[in-house]
């Protein structure tokens, strides 16, 4: 009689709630990356700390002129937030509840200084660019509302998620507005010439196309939300 050869099966992946929920290290594994990415995803489009909230809107018209401007204030103001909301969770229990304002400002001040004299050390270009902005970061309501309303109440890990996912938001928000008053004011898109800038509008420049340029944004954005949840 001939035998017939072992064949070696592949364990199924798993693909359903029950299959996970059988391996309770790969269901704890699973809810934790899910729980991060809400966090993360959370801050960057449905609470847009611009487009939706509508905070730091002084840095927001101020810095944007550039693409270039935008992208670097919103760097900065991306690292300031990490590093302050996991030093807020860090200290959290340390802190009494009636001085927790002043000293979640403290904080963000202590990082911001920090920020400022290297930035001014080794990036005097961008220190004359973006000028008082820098410092004014200290009073942005993203870095103060972010350290009341999550990092002061959850883990540090969980804390650092949430900042970078608002960081990141906040950095698409200027980097975009930037993008749209370098283009249709001078023709230019970090520094790149796409048309002349004799067909430029210069009010997308200054002061009032930040308003303007802002507003329309707002509307699309507004307008892609409300049809995404006609969708669901």
């Amino acid at each position: 009689m001939t035998s017939i050869p072992h064949i070696r099966t592949r364990r199924p992946a798993l693909r359903h709630v029950s299959d996970i929920n059988s391996h309770p290290l790969k269901y704890y594994r699973h809810k934790i990356k899910v729980k991060y990415l809400k966090l993360l995803y959370n801050g960057i489009i449905p609470a847009n700390p611009v487009f939706v909230l509508l905070l730091g809107m002084c840095a927001t018209l101020g810095t944007t002129s550039s693409a270039m401007n935008g992208l670097m204030m919103g760097v900065a103001t991306a690292a300031v937030l990490v590093c302050s909301n996991a030093a807020v969770s860090m200290l959290k229990n340390l802190i009494p509840d009636k001085v927790r304002i002043p000293a979640y400002i403290v904080i963000i001040a202590t990082f911001v200084t920090v920020l400022q004299l290297a930035i001014t050390a080794w990036m005097p270009a961008l220190n004359a660019s973006l000028g008082i902005f820098i410092p004014l970061i200290v009073v942005n309501c993203i870095l103060l509302g972010r350290a009341e309303a999550f990092a002061g109440k959850n883990g540090v890990i969980a804390s650092i998620v949430d900042g970078l996912g608002c960081g990141i938001g906040f950095i698409f928000a200027l980097t975009l507005l930037g993008a749209v008053r370098e283009f249709l004011g001078t023709g230019h898109i970090f520094g790149i010439e796409v048309f002349g800038e004799d067909y430029g509008m210069l009010i997308f420049v200054l002061a009032p196309g930040a308003f303007i340029a802002l507003g329309y944004l707002i509307a699309i954005v507004s307008r892609l939300r409300g049809l995404r949840a006609q969708g669901q």
